[in-house]
């Protein structure tokens, strides 16, 4: 007998009011990314080394690796690298994403996080970018489609319009998508302009490289 699936009141897991009380400051949120980045002891990033130390003033990071001389924080070589988001509003924005079922958009995030849309927009990229795990190659026959995006010249604004060198597809991004027939694994590319790489995919092929996060012309 078929069951009926479970309402949103009956699914298991953390409630928005116990996520912002597990991250009240900024404080709690770094401590708890670093006991989860380093539960065995604090690693540089940059060399890997394990002789690191705590700078006095934390300028103009937390810490320096006394091997490799460079400083760091638990920001550095992760998604919120380079970000002058606080820790608990990123901590709240990942949440939020892999809490979603469909996902988070960032008008979302903007207006539950307080931040500008554009910054909103630079969070969820970086999360969905977190999610990124290359996974080998397609074995099997795979099928292979492609679009342009880029949307209507008479949508775009005349300053637009004057930067556009031509027609139809031209200046627009090359989106080319890769499904395996067998185990329906799927892989995208993103490219802005034709190259010889992208004429190859229209061969079915076996053995088909998927593509990783430095062999992606762009990123989604």
């Amino acid at each position: 007998m078929a069951h009926a699936t479970p309402g949103k009141s009956y699914r298991i897991g953390m409630s928005d009011m116990e996520c912002m009380d597990m991250f009240p400051d900024d404080k709690t949120a770094e401590a708890w990314f670093e006991s989860h980045r380093w539960s065995n002891g604090r690693i540089c990033p940059h060399c890997g080394s394990e002789r690191t130390r705590v700078e006095k003033n934390r300028k103009p990071m937390p810490y320096r690796c006394k091997d490799c001389r460079k400083h760091f924080s638990v920001r550095t070589d992760t998604v919120m690298a380079r970000s002058k988001i606080s820790l608990r509003k990123w901590a709240i924005g990942i949440y939020m994403s892999v809490t979603n079922i469909k996902g988070v958009s960032s008008t979302r995030l903007h207006r539950a996080l307080k931040i500008s849309q554009s910054s909103a927009w630079f969070m969820a990229m970086r999360i969905r970018e977190g999610f990124w795990q290359p996974k080998g190659t397609f074995e099997e026959t795979v099928e292979v489609d492609e679009t342009y995006m880029g949307g209507k010249q008479k949508n775009m604004p005349n300053s637009k319009r004057k930067q556009m060198t031509g027609r139809g597809t031209v200046d627009k991004t090359i989106v080319v998508g890769v499904k395996d027939r067998k185990t329906n694994q799927v892989a995208a590319w993103m490219n802005t302009t034709i190259s010889p790489s992208i004429i190859p995919l229209g061969i079915m092929s076996s053995s088909w490289p998927i593509p990783t996060s430095s062999s992606r012309s762009g990123s989604c």
